[in-house]
């Protein structure tokens, strides 16, 4: 996608919000560059949505969408005093009723650094990191069964 700026993506959170809410965002939506493992956050204190502006540039329109969908679902939320956080069922239902992500995929840049697999021996669950972890202090967090340095990958 194109480098957009702030005043074309607040344009853009108030057409999803009618066209999805049919309610208005009547707040302030920023970039934020300082965002690295997650697409946009909302800001109860402040209403305010920042956007990470690498999933603008990185990912097609439809990623970007589905970011602010989500954002929207926690503003809409709090302004009228139901969940809002992640695990409220106001918030789950939201999301599903508006074809909301729960989550976004990791950026193709972040997703190129990752370097070492692990595996665990007894449920078979697969972990990506960055830096190496000491295998005799971690365990899965799944089944709490040993892992193993994958090497296939």
């Amino acid at each position: 996608m194109r480098k957009m700026g702030e005043k074309e993506l607040n344009q853009r959170i108030n057409d999803l919000s009618l066209q999805f809410f049919q309610k208005p965002f009547r707040d302030q939506a920023v970039f934020n560059n300082r965002l690295r493992t997650t697409g946009g956050r909302y800001i109860p204190s402040r209403r305010t949505i920042e956007v990470n502006p690498k999933y603008a540039l990185e990912f097609d329109e439809d990623e970007l969408i589905g970011i602010l969908k989500h954002e929207l679902c926690h503003y809409h939320l709090h302004i009228e005093g139901k969940g809002y956080k992640h695990g409220d069922k106001d918030f789950k239902e939201l999301l599903k009723k508006t074809g909301s992500p729960r989550h976004c995929r990791p950026l193709p840049s972040v997703e190129k650094q990752r370097k070492h697999w692990y595996r665990c021996k007894q449920c078979g669950h697969v972990y990506t990191r960055v830096r190496r972890i000491n295998l005799k202090k971690y365990r899965c967090g799944k089944c709490r069964g040993e892992l193993l340095h994958d090497r296939t990958h």
